[in-house]
């Protein structure tokens, strides 16, 4: 018997299927889609069987060393997915699937995660046993208790249990546990729809349609809906997969759906240990739950007969992976749904132009909850200027917000307050001659954190200490400029004698079980004031919060991005929405020195439609998205001449090639030096162009043994 094995190593030079023979002792667990341990040159490796056949063309084969799963890990959906993704995304095959799981089921012989197992002790037989007082209060014990783990009876005695062992009177058992607790609280709860919510639901069950737009407002009771649908398809024996695009939303929507469905459900997501996805994996895998929460990478799990795929916040760059292989997960939900005949569901306040352009089309089913489910208006938005009141504003906070916080927190109500920006200062810069700290390795200025006193790269993950005298002129003038979250935090503990402020940002939730604590605590108004960055903008439900703050409503306008005014608009408006999601009325609160710009005017109105109609108009006379298709391929080199000259002659056979497209560059990237390496930009615009995936492949095929030069591509990149 010979298999054919893709190997771990995702090195395009690699990417292809070993024929190896596998031992007569080993054929027995031998299956398409489990893992093996094979020979590779001077080393030894992981891979995935992918092919299973009786003889090889190639002589001298290596055998399999070790078959390393009972369980086939990839089963023929999955590995008929990867393919696809390999084909259209033009990366490894063996990127795909890592990407696909867990590390504790990726190839990989760096890491090992194995079962959590608990040993347990029972009575066996001690009838005719005479026992003294600690043995009669042990054996007392277990007659009172099932499934007692060994390490709490030994806080008896260990030496009597250890005795009563050797007398046969107690045994040990081995279970294997998960190690994520079910904390929720199932109480079957259901809610009674309006009738905006049931003609959505009907809408779904009834219609032949495959993928559905689901616009409604914030507080429109999306995820009631949600709830409703799933419930509809686990009564038919399928089974449901629901992202978020937030770590942070995560124990909400888990919550709210353990709530009604109980424990049949599945977490997949970033924050949890190697173990726990792990542990949540295989449940998946062996039908033991119906429904799988989580993030991005939650939309591969092994689930059977799945029968709706819902991604919540639709609009979220987040559903995009930036590294290889980059899918987004809306692009893979609709292919599982068809091959499971399943439907999918969009949902959003504020959807993106290209799925609302689709919906209105008629490739997607659009679906409307224009109110909010308790009949209330959307919270008034307030815009103020900030070029008249930055002269009476106190450290960032004009005299309005000040005064509406301060009127808030009397009234014993929660703020949420939003800056775009992480950290405590934008940077530091000299005031004598005008020096930034820079990132050595990438072209950025580097973040302070005042927490740890360092200065830090978000790109490369550099971090120096703060150091007060200018390397340039050696004045000791080194000064903080901008506004971060830890410096906001300051101030407003200085400004607002009531506030008690809790921070929620990448440092603050970096700790395990850090967002569902802060948003536990705010919920039960632990604090009055919660201040973040993206994260708190969407999808966060709180009855007390009435007023909401930006802070900064400009900071995403000025990113050099043609997505910039719809990021704005989305920012604002999801953020908005948090507020007065209860009974009391709620208010928003706009800084900005933009106020005439159209995606704030219309954030300000929660005119979604305006803005998608003004939007469109800029994005088809520029001849990007929707109108057009994006491609963006990047030249990567550690030497600035070879990354230059490499990417001229790209550009120049791009532009031979593709007469259909609109070729613009090469450029620098607008982070033009990252970890030591220059990166140059082109971008390919095209509607239909017959031979793009042919020619990229011949370029990505010519560069894949070139050691000075590496080749990026992304299609349809969340930005340029």
């Amino acid at each position: 018997m010979v298999v054919g094995v893709l190997v771990e190593i995702a090195n395009k030079n690699v990417d292809k299927i070993f024929d190896y023979v596998v031992p007569k002792e080993l054929e027995e667990k031998v299956k398409v889609g489990v893992r093996v341990k094979v020979p590779f040159g001077h080393m030894e490796l992981i891979g995935f069987i992918l092919d299973i056949k009786n003889n090889s063309d190639e002589k001298d084969l290596k055998e399999v060393i070790e078959v390393l799963d009972k369980e086939v890990i990839l089963n023929k959906e999955l590995l008929e997915l990867g393919k696809v993704m390999h084909k259209e995304l033009l990366c490894t095959l063996i990127s795909c699937y890592q990407a696909m799981l867990p590390k504790g089921y990726k190839a990989s012989r760096k890491t090992k995660v194995n079962a959590k197992v608990n040993t347990y002790v029972k009575l066996d037989n001690y009838t005719s046993i005479k026992l003294n007082d600690s043995q009669a209060k042990i054996v007392d014990y277990l007659e009172k208790n099932n499934n007692v783990l060994k390490s709490d009876v030994n806080k008896i005695s260990k030496s009597s249990v250890d005795t009563l062992i050797k007398k046969g009177v107690l045994a040990t058992y081995e279970k294997e546990v998960y190690r994520l607790e079910d904390n929720g609280i199932f109480d079957g709860k259901k809610y009674e729809l309006t009738s905006d919510q049931k003609h959505v639901v009907d809408e779904v069950i009834n219609s032949n349609n495959n993928t559905y737009l689901l616009h409604g407002v914030t507080g429109s009771g999306k995820t009631e809906v949600y709830m409703e649908i799933i419930d509809y398809y686990l009564k038919q024996d399928k089974s449901a997969i629901v992202l978020v695009p937030e770590i942070s939303l995560t124990p909400q929507m888990v919550n709210r759906f353990k709530s009604r469905f109980g424990s049949d459900i599945a977490v997949l997501h970033s924050a949890l240990s190697d173990g726990e996805k792990y542990d949540e994996y295989r449940k998946i895998a062996r039908g033991e739950v119906d429904i799988v929460i989580g993030a991005r990478s939650a939309i591969f799990a092994p689930l059977k007969n799945i029968g709706v795929i819902v991604i919540d916040e639709e609009h979220t760059s987040s559903y995009k992976q930036d590294n290889n292989p980059k899918y987004n997960a809306i692009d893979i939900a609709i292919k599982r749904s068809k091959y499971h005949d399943a439907k999918v569901i969009l949902g959003s306040a504020t959807p993106r132009l290209e799925e609302y352009a689709r919906s209105k089309k008629g490739v997607y089913h659009l679906l409307e909850l224009p109110n909010r489910i308790n009949k209330k208006a959307l919270p008034k938005v307030e815009i103020i200027d900030m070029n008249e009141a930055i002269k009476k504003s106190k450290n960032g906070f004009s005299i309005e917000l000040i005064d509406e916080i301060n009127k808030t927190l009397d009234r014993d109500e929660q703020v949420i307050l939003l800056l775009n920006r992480r950290g405590y200062s934008s940077f530091i810069t000299c005031s004598s001659c005008g020096y930034v700290e820079k990132c050595p390795n990438c072209d950025i200025s580097l973040t302070y954190h005042k927490t740890s006193n360092m200065l830090r790269c978000h790109y490369c993950g550099y971090a120096t200490k703060l150091n007060n005298t200018c390397p340039n002129c050696k004045e000791e003038s080194m000064k903080q400029l901008g506004t971060g979250t830890q410096k906001i935090e300051e101030v407003i503990e200085k400004l607002f004698s009531k506030a008690k402020v809790v921070r929620m940002d990448f440092d603050t939730t970096s700790r395990k079980g850090a967002h569902a604590r802060i948003i536990e605590d705010f919920k039960s108004k632990k604090y009055n004031i919660l201040l973040g960055t993206q994260m708190i903008a969407k999808g966060l439900d709180f009855d007390n919060v009435t007023l909401v703050g930006v802070i900064n409503a400009d900071t995403s306008l000025n990113i050099p991005d043609f997505r910039s005014s719809e990021v704005t608009f989305e920012l604002l408006d999801q953020v908005a929405g948090r507020s007065g999601r209860g009974k009391k009325i709620g208010k928003v609160i706009i800084q900005t020195f933009n106020k005439e710009h159209y995606a704030i005017k219309y954030a300000k109105e929660h005119d979604y439609l305006g803005f998608y109609n003004t939007e469109m108009m800029i994005r088809r006379e520029l001849s990007y998205p929707p109108y057009y298709y994006l491609t963006y391929l990047k030249v990567i080199s550690k030497d600035y001449e070879t990354a230059r000259n490499e990417a001229t002659n790209i550009g120049n056979l791009l532009k031979k090639k593709l007469n259909n497209s609109i070729i613009l560059g090469p450029s620098v990237c607008n982070v033009f030096k990252v970890n030591n390496t220059y990166r140059f930009g082109i971008i390919i615009k095209y509607k239909k162009e017959d031979n793009l995936y042919e020619t990229l492949e011949s370029i990505d095929e010519h560069y894949k043994s070139n050691a000075k030069v590496k080749i990026d591509i992304d299609f349809n990149p969340n930005s340029l």
